[in-house]
């Protein structure tokens, strides 16, 4: 169950509300009341409907608002979470190791989730934040959509920082975007080259779910140092998809044109 505790920011109430639609999780919310009566009536809902998980949302905030820092403590010691995770943008640089080391002293945080987070220029946010707090990073967040908030693992951003690439993350990338049993079919249909349109259209379409181009490309060993200062977009794929699209309904074969392969 997630928990609308932030009555500060306009419409983050129906933000996450909407994210609760998107993953089919069930939203606790009381308008604009008081943060800490908000936790406390989600506990009781939580206990009473038998939720075994609640993840409350609360407002983002500096370190030294003291006002807004207690109404954190007084949250803390009403529902005694398990878990207390702090949001850091890892742009602010060596600000989010500030931010995160006085979240951690006022609050005893368990974990660390880093956003607008790429292993080749802000891995060392991560190496601070650890460092300084000595609380694991658990999550780390490259987008705005939820497929981009992804666990974090040190090896493989060591593994990007040193330009080695992430072939595990591509993998695990790939396997939630494409399905075996499609693959299989693609694979005889190129063998009996019977390859068409509407199936490359798919492919791309595939390709383009897995994420941004570079960083795709990224996780490829060797070729994150040979796309520095290359920024892919899909604006290519996308007009290549429109146009094929256009050829096979004009001939009027759409899924019909066979590739030369």
């Amino acid at each position: 169950m997630l928990v609308a505790g932030d009555v500060y920011r306009p419409a983050a109430i129906k933000q996450i509300q909407v994210v609760g639609e998107q993953v089919g999780v069930p939203v606790f919310s009381m308008g604009q009341e008081s943060p800490v009566n908000i936790a406390r009536g989600a506990w009781e809902y939580a206990r009473n409907q038998n939720r075994d998980i609640m993840i409350i949302d609360t407002a983002g905030r500096l370190h030294v608002n003291e006002e807004l820092m207690q109404e954190l403590k007084d949250i803390s010691a009403e529902v005694e979470p398990h878990e207390k995770l702090l949001v850091v943008d890892s742009m602010t640089g060596q600000d989010a190791v500030n931010v995160a080391e006085s979240f951690h002293q006022d609050l005893g945080l368990t974990g660390v989730i880093l956003t607008k987070l790429d292993g080749d220029t802000r891995g060392g946010a991560a190496l601070s934040v650890k460092a300084v707090t000595g609380c694991p990073i658990k999550f780390t967040g490259t987008g705005e959509k939820l497929e981009a908030l992804e666990p974090f693992y040190p090896d493989r951003m060591a593994s990007r920082i040193l330009g080695m690439g992430d072939v595990l993350t591509l993998v695990e990338k790939a396997q939630a975007s494409f399905d075996e049993k499609k693959a299989k079919e693609l694979e005889r249909k190129i063998r009996d080259q019977e390859f068409t349109l509407d199936d490359f259209l798919e492919q791309l379409q595939q390709v383009k779910s897995m994420g941004p181009l570079d960083q795709l490309a990224g996780m490829i060993p060797g070729m994150g140092k040979q796309l520095k200062g290359i920024k892919p977009e899909f604006d290519e794929t996308r007009r290549m998809m429109k146009q094929l699209t256009e050829m096979a309904v004009k001939k009027g074969k759409k899924g019909g044109i066979k590739l030369p392969f």
